[in-house]
């Protein structure tokens, strides 16, 4: 069996039971620490940490690699592990919003997320050319 990789700010633990279905379809989970991603960084520092932590990933061989995060260094993992042959995901959930009044008369707004799927990287969108 495989290895999936969860390379996000959301560690399995905290998974509902359909999204660690969803993952062990892949192979056995494993958490690779989505790192801190500093504001002032400029974009070859990004790069930087994304290729090595892509080495770090492509060495354990996954099956696939669930990436979400601060967007422009998960744009940069993404593309070195499609260069790579990897399937790469991303979680696709619902977002069910409610809105109340608590006891104090305040207005408290709810966001609970359904996970859904997965939905892959490598999929041939019309912009992507094989």
């Amino acid at each position: 069996m495989g290895i999936f990789i969860n390379h996000t700010n959301h560690p399995s633990a905290s998974w509902s039971e359909e999204q660690m279905q969803a993952a062990r379809q892949y192979g056995d989970i494993m958490e690779v620490a989505f790192p801190q991603i500093e504001a002032a960084w400029d974009e070859a520092e990004v790069d930087r940490l994304a290729r090595e932590n892509a080495g770090r990933i492509l060495a354990l061989k996954p099956s696939a690699v669930l990436v979400q995060g601060e967007f422009t260094y998960s744009y940069a993992i993404i593309g070195y592990l499609l260069q790579a042959k990897v399937d790469v995901l991303a979680a696709c959930s619902e977002r069910c919003t409610e809105c109340f009044v608590n006891e104090k008369q305040e207005t408290v707004k709810r966001s609970i997320y359904k996970f859904v799927r997965f939905r892959s990287y490598n999929s041939n969108f019309p912009h992507r050319k094989s």
